[in-house]
């Protein structure tokens, strides 16, 4: 079992949650998410400044994937519902192996 040790001087009271309720993550002094890097959305508590007040750092850009949207419209789910695979185009699931039935 791994022991957690939390930082004394870290103030769990006065942390500023991500306004995003799907996010687990929590505000920094910049005004953004650490987690999920969006800006909160609402007056910041003192501490924390306004995301435009300091420069970010330019977002890393990811390029799509080439996938068309024909191919997800036209996709066929795996028959066990407990499976989240695709049928592929040998006629078997990607995820479980089972065939198309």
């Amino acid at each position: 079992m791994t022991e957690i040790i939390f930082d004394e001087n870290e103030d769990w009271e006065k942390r500023t949650l991500c306004s995003d309720e799907s996010c687990i993550g929590v505000i920094g002094a910049d005004g953004r998410c650490k987690e999920c890097g969006k800006v909160y959305a609402g007056k910041l508590p003192e501490g924390h400044s306004t995301p435009n007040s300091k420069p970010a750092a330019a977002p890393e850009k990811v390029q799509p994937q080439k996938e068309s949207d024909d191919d997800w419209d036209n996709r066929v789910l795996c028959s066990d519902e407990a499976c989240i695979g695709v049928i592929g185009a040998d006629g078997k699931c990607k995820e479980c192996g089972k065939q198309i039935k």
